[in-house]
C-alpha cells in the first residue's frame, strides 16, 4: 500500500471537512475547494506553509510528536484519527525497517479453550483485516450465514458485507456495518501498510464493489472497543446485542464477545439460538450447516 498516497489523501480529506468558521478563522471571498486552505492549516498548526505542504504531499518521515499534536489540534482530530496519524508517521520512510510482525492465521489452543469456556455468549477472534479466525459454539451459530457464505475459506467481515447480498438481511443496520468495516480496514492499513494480504483484500473489494470504493475514498478511521449491534438471524429473527472487544496483545488479535440486556427479548432469542446450536452445529473447526 502506498503510504505517501494514504497520508496525502487522509490529510486532504480532513482539511476539506473543516470550514474557516469552525476553525475560528475569518472567511473571505469564494473558495475553489471546501474546507481550509493549506496556509490556514499551517497557521493553526504553527508551522510554515512550505513545511505543511511537504507533510500533505505524503512525507511524514521524521516528524516530531509536537508537530503531530499541532496538526491533530488544527484539523480537529478525534482520538482515533490522532492514533491513525501516528501510525502513518511511524510507517513513513523505508518499508523493510518498519514492517510489523504478521498476525497469526490461527489462534493458539489456549485462546480456543477460552472461547469454548464462554458458553452463554457468542464470541470470536479476528485479526485487523476482519478475518474470523476462531469462534465458540454460540459464535458459530450467530455468524452461521457468514461462515456458510465463505464456503470453507476463512470468513471475512468485509467480503461478506460487500460481496454477498445476504449480508443486507443479516445486519440489522447494513449501512453502519459497512461504514464501520471500511473504517476498521483504513485503521489497519495505517498500522501496517506492508501487509500484502490486506492490500490484496482492499484491491479485490475496490474492484468488485462500488459501495466499498465510495466508502474507502472517505478515509474514515475507527476502533471499536464496545457498543451495540442489531442482527437479523435466519433462525431466531431480530437480535440486539451489546459487544466488548478485548485485545489479545500477544498475538495482535482481538476477541469480541456479545451479550444482551437482562430480561430482554434478545436474551430469550439468544437462549433459543444456543439450543438450536446444540442440536444443529457440528464440532469446532467444521463449517456450520446452511441455515
Amino acid at each position: 500500500m502506498d503510504n505517501r498516497s494514504e497520508i496525502r489523501e487522509f490529510l486532504t480529506s480532513r482539511r476539506a471537512r473543516i470550514s474557516p468558521q469552525k476553525a475560528g478563522l475569518p472567511s473571505s471571498g469564494r473558495r475553489r475547494v471546501p474546507g481550509l486552505r493549506r496556509a490556514e492549516v499551517a497557521q493553526l498548526a504553527g508551522v510554515s506553509v512550505e513545511y505543511y505542504s511537504r507533510l500533505e504531499r505524503g512525507d511524514l518521515s521524521g516528524v516530531s510528536g509536537s508537530v503531530l499534536d499541532a496538526l491533530a489540534r488544527a484539523l480537529r482530530f478525534n482520538d482515533e484519527e490522532r492514533t491513525h496519524l501516528e501510525d502513518l508517521a511511524r510507517t513513513a520512510g523505508p518499508g523493510p525497517r518498519r514492517r510489523r510482525r504478521p498476525a497469526p492465521h490461527t489462534v493458539r489452543p489456549n485462546v480456543q479453550r477460552l472461547l469454548d469456556a464462554m458458553t452463554e455468549a457468542p464470541a470470536f477472534v479476528m485479526n485487523g483485516r476482519g478475518d474470523v479466525l476462531a469462534t465458540n459454539l454460540l459464535g458459530r451459530a450467530l455468524y452461521a450465514p457468514m461462515i456458510e457464505a465463505a464456503r470453507g475459506a476463512t470468513p471475512n467481515h468485509a467480503r461478506f458485507i460487500f460481496l454477498d447480498a445476504r449480508s443486507h438481511q443479516f445486519w440489522g443496520d447494513w449501512e453502519r456495518a459497512a461504514n464501520d468495516t471500511v473504517a476498521l480496514l483504513h485503521t489497519q492499513a495505517g498500522r501496517d501498510p506492508y501487509d500484502k494480504t490486506l492490500t490484496d483484500l482492499i484491491g479485490e473489494l475496490s474492484t468488485r464493489s462500488d459501495d466499498f470504493r465510495a466508502r474507502w475514498a472517505h478515509h474514515d478511521v475507527r476502533q471499536h472497543h464496545k457498543g451495540a449491534k442489531p442482527f437479523h438471524h435466519p433462525v431466531v429473527g431480530d437480535l440486539h446485542l451489546t459487544y466488548e472487544s478485548l485485545a489479545l496483545a500477544a498475538d495482535d488479535l482481538t476477541l469480541v464477545a456479545y451479550g444482551t440486556e437482562p430480561g430482554s427479548d434478545s436474551e430469550d432469542k439468544l437462549r433459543l439460538l444456543a439450543s438450536w446450536a446444540a442440536t444443529h452445529m457440528f464440532v469446532p473447526g467444521v463449517a456450520a450447516p446452511p441455515v
